[in-house]
């Protein structure tokens, strides 16, 4: 009696322990509006709070039209199909949608823009299906998105739309590619400025081979600063192209 006791115990431990793995859990940073945007983002397939995605970003937004976020699905090498981050209590919460296809890790660095306190989350999809979210909550003092662009300030902007600034810093087991993208990214909410940003960037290889395919959105920040992760050498290309049809090809050593 004892032995089928003890075997029923288990086995009820058991589904504990993969109902913790597979289920929700508890939001580690509560919001009104994670349930809408987790419906319109992530739709009805699972997903996970999970401390393995890491988001880093300041405690508190000095600047916030220029917001460093790092996000880290490193833990998830060679699983993840997609990153998809936004910022919930933004008027355009979208940040970018990031598929590292060959060479690339799950890691990258960009600048936002945040309109108030908020959440940010990602959310990384991995070959399982399954959804693995990161949080963390920012606080600003506001206006990041609405303020109007420095860019369209600076004498003859126009003339420099496209250009790209970077390098490539070898690191022990990778290197890391940093890149400033001349552009105003403008999103739409300044009076008299329609919208005007990059929407598609694709890194590519030596061989012209696929390395990463990226879809940006007006949150991100002008002149967006874009840091990657890559494996192995040779030179890389960055493809640009933004809403109003502008195509811009950069090579980096």
């Amino acid at each position: 009696m004892k032995w089928q006791w003890s075997c029923l115990w288990a086995c009820c431990l058991s589904l504990n322990v993969h109902a913790a793995e597979v289920g929700p859990g508890k939001d580690p940073v509560p919001s009104v509006m994670w349930a809408f945007y987790q419906k319109q983002f992530l739709g009805d397939a699972p997903f996970v709070f999970d401390e393995r995605v890491k988001l880093l970003a300041p405690p508190f937004a000095e600047d916030a039209r220029q917001v460093p976020l790092e996000i880290d699905a490193r833990a998830f090498k060679g699983e993840v199909v997609k990153i998809f981050a936004w910022a919930e209590l933004n008027p355009l919460p979208k940040i970018v949608d990031f598929e590292p296809v060959t060479g690339v890790l799950p890691w990258l660095s960009i600048r936002i823009r945040v309109e108030q306190a908020t959440p940010l989350r990602a959310a990384v999809l991995t070959r399982d299906g399954v959804w693995h979210v990161g949080s963390t909550l920012i606080d600003a003092a506001g206006g990041g998105c609405t303020a109007p662009s420095v860019v369209r300030t600076e004498p003859g902007w126009e003339e420099h739309v496209g250009e790209v600034l970077g390098g490539r810093y070898p690191r022990k087991d990778f290197s890391r590619l940093r890149l400033q993208v001349a552009h105003p990214m403008d999103n739409g909410m300044v009076s008299g400025i329609p919208e005007f940003f990059i929407n598609q960037a694709e890194l590519r290889g030596q061989q012209d081979q696929l390395l990463a395919r990226l879809e940006l959105f007006p949150a991100v920040s002008e002149n967006p600063s874009l840091a990657f992760d890559l494996e192995g050498a040779g030179q890389t290309r960055l493809l640009l192209r933004d809403n109003s049809g502008n195509q811009f090809d950069a090579s980096i050593p």
